[in-house]
């Protein structure tokens, strides 16, 4: 019998993201739909799936898991953000936005989520609805990060000040819960241990912490092939921090997500992440959701009429706790934005399974009560992303073009600049050359400044850009003027030299500092040797509608995405990839990682999207 339902569950594990994809059924979470195949398998319809020890023992490994990644799933960069640490542009863009920071904003719409809470647990222990106070407030305060990460992700807002802002309402939608169901499970469970033994948990994180991350690095040089060290530290740190908090009477669980948040600090590779997700996702996790619902049985719970009357009333507790946030988020963000983060936050799932579970074992809850609360949880999934898709827009902020400004108007700038309007560029060009102003005036965007000092460039905004290209001839002043906006902060700095004099003593200096230099006669020597030696190369770099590209994958959206499942890979040919300082010819099956960088032909028609596709934050 053991045998047999596993191998039922493992079928269904198998199946369900293949039908999933065969009827493009995108609005629902995997989640909510293994939960739905576990009602199905179970008691309250099919009942072929039967609970037995080694079906329990792999899902409670499976919740360990789940919150094992989704400790690993908090991004501590948006908490350690701060204006110094960003470009000029940067700054002052958010500059305009710093009275509603998504930090201050994600706090206070908390707060108010917890004040609501509270009420409403108050309101069901009042009317005898619910008696258990403290339990009713953690659940309804309760928001699914792993739903609100992959719809920001795939809606590509992650790096945006909207999907911050929500992102860090569903990040203490799980930490500070978690932290609830430790003290609640401390204060009325029948552990005897002193709840001040929980800093020990902490104590030890920052000792694992100080203690691995002296020898990461090392980890990163060693060949993981056979030995796979990176997956072994995790699992050590998933059994230590679980040892250490069942010793000191918290929950397992607790343990497991201080362990995820102690190896995301240890900023693993995107490729550790992948196993992790592999391991997690692959075998555990689903079993872990399907017996959640395997564990609902519906005949009975539908037959009882307090049950009924839970699960529309547990449903609105969910929904109203979050509705605060709405004033708050149109603070900053349009109405119908403000609608769409309302709606995605009012997502639960992953910790009101694990408090649920939590719950039972302590014997405060009920199966009736615990099954209401777990189907308005999966209404909720269903709900909120549908809500979302139907009413977010872009803000005007993210629809902003990536910023260019040339210094010197000649022949060989004028007609580049000509070319980046047609994509996705803002273009503006400065001289203090009155001649060359008149001739070029009238064909690009041009500026006449009364010099080129650092300063005047500062007071008249030149330097406020995500990409400088110091294109005149006067090559000492170019040393200066790149010197100088590198300083400033510019992320990009492209800067041409024709005296190779003066480039030779200070190249390796402008190199160190991460500025990009030009030189014409070595890229028409490097150009005249291509076309003898690869002329196919170079009638491709001089064809009007196919060219050679490289663009940075910095969109999370396709990271871990095969080549082969790109969909525009039809458009374009990947000829190589940079990885970690190292070249990969790709083929296939290559999965794109953060950070790659892709060398790629293309009509130029199409190519530019691609890469504003591929290389924006996200």
């Amino acid at each position: 019998m053991n045998q047999v339902s596993l191998l039922i569950m493992l079928f269904a594990a198998l199946i369900t993201p293949m039908l999933m994809a065969r009827f493009k059924i995108t609005f629902l979470p995997t989640a909510v739909v293994e939960i739905i195949i576990g009602i199905v398998l179970g008691p309250s319809l099919l009942n072929v799936v039967h609970t037995t020890g080694i079906l329990n023992q792999l899902s409670d490994i499976g919740v360990i898991i789940l919150l094992f990644l989704s400790g690993m799933e908090i991004n501590f960069d948006l908490f350690k953000k701060s204006p110094t640490e960003l470009s000029p542009l940067a700054q002052k863009n958010a500059a305009q936005n710093s009275r509603w920071s998504p930090i201050l904003l994600s706090t206070l719409a908390y707060l108010t989520i917890i004040g609501i809470s509270l009420s409403l647990a108050g309101i069901f222990k009042w009317t005898n609805l619910f008696s258990d106070f403290w339990l009713a407030a953690i659940l309804f305060a309760t928001i699914s990060l792993g739903i609100v990460i992959a719809t920001l992700k795939e809606n590509e807002l992650l790096s945006k000040a909207f999907g911050q802002t929500v992102l860090l309402i569903a990040v203490l939608g799980e930490v500070i819960p978690m932290l609830g169901l430790t003290f609640y499970a401390s204060f009325f469970g029948d552990s005897s241990k002193s709840l001040w033994l929980l800093l020990l948990i902490i104590v030890v994180a920052v000792f694992l912490l100080r203690r691995f991350k002296f020898f990461f690095n090392f980890f990163e040089q060693i060949n993981k092939s056979t030995t796979q060290l990176d997956i072994r530290l995790a699992f050590f740190l998933i059994v230590a921090m679980v040892t250490v908090a069942s010793s000191v009477g918290a929950e397992n669980i607790l343990g497991a997500f201080i362990a995820g948040i102690i190896l995301k600090l240890l900023r693993p590779s995107e490729n550790t992440k992948d196993k992790l997700d592999s391991i997690g996702y692959g075998f555990f996790i689903p079993i872990f959701f399907m017996m959640s619902g395997i564990g609902l049985n519906l005949r009975t719970l539908l037959s009882d009429p307090q049950a009924l009357t839970l699960i529309p009333l547990f449903f609105l507790a969910y929904i109203i706790a979050k509705l605060a946030i709405y004033p708050i988020l149109k603070l900053r963000f349009k109405n119908m934005n403000a609608v769409a983060g309302t709606s995605l936050s009012t997502a639960t799932i992953t910790m009101v399974v694990a408090i649920l579970q939590v719950a039972k074992n302590m014997h405060t809850i009920n199966a009736h009560q615990s099954g209401a609360f777990l189907l308005a949880a999966v209404l909720t999934c269903i709900v909120s992303p549908l809500i979302f898709s139907k009413t977010y827009k872009p803000e005007p902020e993210d629809l902003k073009k990536q910023i260019v400004h040339f210094i010197g108007t000649n022949i060989f700038t004028v007609p580049v600049a000509q070319q980046l309007t047609q994509g996705w560029y803002d273009i503006q060009m400065y001289t203090d050359n009155e001649k060359n102003f008149r001739t070029y005036n009238s064909e690009i965007n041009a500026h006449l400044l009364a010099s080129l000092d650092a300063e005047e460039l500062i007071k008249q905004g030149v330097f406020d850009t995500d990409i400088l290209v110091v294109g005149h001839f006067r090559a000492q002043e170019n040393y200066e003027i790149a010197k100088a906006a590198k300083a400033y902060g510019i992320r990009r700095v492209i800067v041409r030299f024709e005296d190779r004099n003066l480039l030779s003593e200070h190249e390796k200096q402008l190199r160190d500092l991460g500025i990009e230099i030009y030189n014409t006669p070595e890229v028409n020597i490097a150009m005249l040797r291509g076309l003898i030696e690869t002329p196919s190369t170079m009638l491709l770099l001089n064809e009007t509608e196919n060219a050679i590209f490289e663009v940075q994958v910095r969109n999370r959206k396709y990271t871990g995405m095969e080549i082969k499942n790109l969909s525009f890979i039809n458009k374009i040919t990947i000829s190589q990839i940079f990885r970690n300082r190292h070249l990969i010819r790709p083929v296939g099956s290559t999965q794109l990682e953060l950070n790659d960088r892709l060398i790629f032909t293309g009509n130029k028609n199409d190519t530019e999207e691609i890469r504003r596709e591929l290389g924006k934050m996200n």
